[in-house]
């Protein structure tokens, strides 16, 4: 038997939500390129489209918009659980017990309900934005029900009516962060239900899975790159001295895409028209440029192109994101993703049971 680790290859189950396809550089979210849908929809139509599988007419959105509205604040008690956590623990654990919390006696039920998605995808920006402003020894914002998602994230973060091109920037990155297939992430998340357990356990399995650097690695070592570079006139050398060294460019290469990452092409485009002309930006664009040429002449054949993490870091550094964020900030946008497909397992539910080989020794008697 061919020995498959990591589930390699396998085919674990049928979803009409999204496709990745790493040869031809396709991301699709039920029949659009998520490309142009982040640069042309609000976070809150594109949630509708993988949630309900169409885009929302007028009144439809409207109505999801009042919902998640209605839904951001957070409970007493979670607050104050939140407040008795010590500082030393990382944001992504205490968004695992706070979701967790949520899903108390009468919410947390089999089958799944999307009103209990859409309620964890509208508290969980709350609960960040909670945490980091207390670590910060900041008073908590309360969300405003006026401002859509992205914006009233950015409000509750900072405490000041952000700009519409940083809403716009975000919204981007959040819709791109959505869907991305049968990752880490949504899989532990589908897994966990398969069991019948209730949707605050899945969702708090996947993020479990996005705390690991393998799968929710935060694009602040891209940052840390490109401040160390500095200047265009320096990309070359410092490149170079890295791939000389058998070091790894940041923000280059990934395990799906073979030819150009979708979402980093799109995030490209949100960060030059919606951000508009900066100096550090337009570093970014020719250390992009520099590295693909010196990785091909380093690593021929191997096809390294900019990945999301690349112009994502682009897009947080210029919305002033603090790094401790960075990754909550994604798992704010996977969770669309992971409760849409927490309702398709829900609706053809079969318990995961993959099996193993065994490799250890065997009793020296027959049984």
């Amino acid at each position: 038997m061919a020995k498959v680790t990591g589930l390699e290859g396998v085919v674990a189950g049928e979803t009409d939500i999204g496709l990745v396809d790493g040869e031809k550089g396709y991301l699709v979210y039920r029949g659009y390129w998520a490309k142009e849908l982040a640069v042309s929809k609000s976070y809150e139509e594109v949630a509708y489209l993988l949630w309900y599988g169409h885009l929302p007419n007028e009144s439809e959105l409207a109505k999801l918009k009042r919902e998640m509205a209605e839904a951001r604040e957070m409970p007493e008690y979670l607050c104050q659980m939140i407040d008795l956590l010590p500082a030393s623990v990382p944001l992504m654990l205490v968004l695992q017990n706070a979701v967790a919390a949520l899903g108390e006696k009468g919410s947390a039920t089999w089958p799944p309900s999307l009103q209990q998605g859409i309620r964890l995808t509208a508290v969980l920006p709350t609960i960040i934005a909670y945490r980091y402003r207390r670590l910060k020894g900041l008073e908590p914002v309360k969300p405003d029900i006026t401002l859509g998602h992205a914006a009233n994230y950015l409000y509750m973060l900072s405490g000041n009516a952000p700009e519409e091109a940083h809403v716009k920037a975000l919204s981007a990155y959040l819709i791109l962060c959505m869907e991305h297939g049968m990752n880490a992430s949504t899989f532990a998340a589908r897994v966990v239900l398969s069991t019948e357990s209730d949707i605050c356990a899945a969702i708090g399995g996947a993020i479990g899975a996005m705390k690991g650097p393998l799968h929710g690695g935060a694009p602040f070592e891209v940052i840390s790159m490109l401040e160390e570079i500095g200047t265009v006139d320096r990309a070359e050398a410092w490149i170079r001295n890295v791939l000389d060294n058998k070091g790894k460019i940041m923000g280059f290469g990934h395990r799906i895409y073979k030819t150009k990452d979708p979402r980093a092409e799109a995030l490209k485009i949100a960060t030059q028209e919606m951000i508009g002309k900066d100096p550090s930006f337009d570093v970014a664009i020719e250390v992009e440029h520099i590295a693909i040429a010196l990785l091909e002449e380093y690593k021929p054949g191997r096809r390294l192109f900019t990945n999301v993490e690349f112009y994502a870091a682009a897009i947080l550094r210029a919305l002033e994101l603090d790094p401790e964020v960075f990754t909550p900030t994604f798992t704010s946008g996977r969770i669309v993703g992971w409760t849409a497909h927490l309702m398709e397992q829900a609706a053809i539910n079969r318990i995961f049971r993959p099996q193993s080989v065994y490799t250890g020794p065997m009793p020296e008697t027959e049984a």
